[in-house]
């Protein structure tokens, strides 16, 4: 956007050219930020001087001559804070969510109970449910070297793609199990995340996603991005 520059008085720097004065830069972003309401940043390359509005700090090492400030001014670019939100359903309990995403979900129960978890003591059950009617699961399978054992998540996925290549997967429910044996919630972690991404591509529809949550609610999310906002793809 134009900025209308106003002509300020170059204050303690009064023996310098008025557009030379670290003064006059700051008080035109004062200016800028009083007429437009915006936070502004200005870093002029090849040079000492950096100003950031957003926190009255000013930093000049070497005065600059009016054809450098303005040349970058008038290309100032605008910080605007912006919004993802997340939607998603919540339902009450298990009963409540329709036939078949109650019945991923309670394929994905049953899962936690083959989890190897003996160093965690917390088991994760998913299922994932295939475009053909297929339901496969997984639960978490630790190792005593912590990285080569694998998220409950995964597993399914790995194993619905190797047995059935190709076909697309429609849902994935996931639930936790404690080590009082009792249901609680499991969210996915990043690179379980990034793999249902590649599955969503894959089948070039939204990955319905089933979570078991506190007080025994599900939320369902629409697709990945949900969880997963700015996601890595090609």
């Amino acid at each position: 956007m134009s900025l209308s520059i106003p002509t300020f008085s170059s204050g303690e720097y009064s023996n310098a050219p008025p557009f030379q004065s670290p003064s006059f830069v700051l008080r035109l972003f004062s200016y800028s930020k009083h007429r437009y309401g915006k936070t502004y940043h200005l870093t002029i390359p090849n040079s000492e001087f950096q100003l950031s509005h957003s926190d009255n700090n000013i930093k000049c090492l070497s005065l600059l001559s009016a054809e450098t400030i303005f040349s970058h001014v008038k290309h100032l670019q605008i910080m605007q804070d912006r919004t993802i939100e997340i939607k998603y359903k919540e339902y009450p309990s298990v009963e409540a969510l329709l036939p078949a995403e109650r019945e991923v979900l309670e394929k994905a129960i049953e899962a936690t109970a083959t989890a190897y978890s003996p160093y965690s003591h917390f088991c994760v059950g998913a299922a994932v449910l295939l475009d053909n009617g297929e339901i496969v699961t997984g639960s978490n399978q630790e190792n005593v070297a912590y990285p080569s054992g694998l998220c409950a998540e995964r597993t399914a996925m790995f194993a619905a793609s190797a047995r059935y290549p190709k076909v697309p997967m429609r849902k994935i429910a996931i639930v936790g199990k404690n080590q009082q044996g009792e249901l609680c919630a499991a969210t996915p972690c990043g690179a379980c995340r990034q793999v249902m991404s590649e599955y969503q591509d894959v089948a070039g529809q939204n990955l319905q996603i089933i979570l078991y949550s506190e007080g025994g609610t599900v939320l369902v999310f629409d697709g990945i991005d949900t969880l997963l906002p700015l996601r890595f793809s090609f």
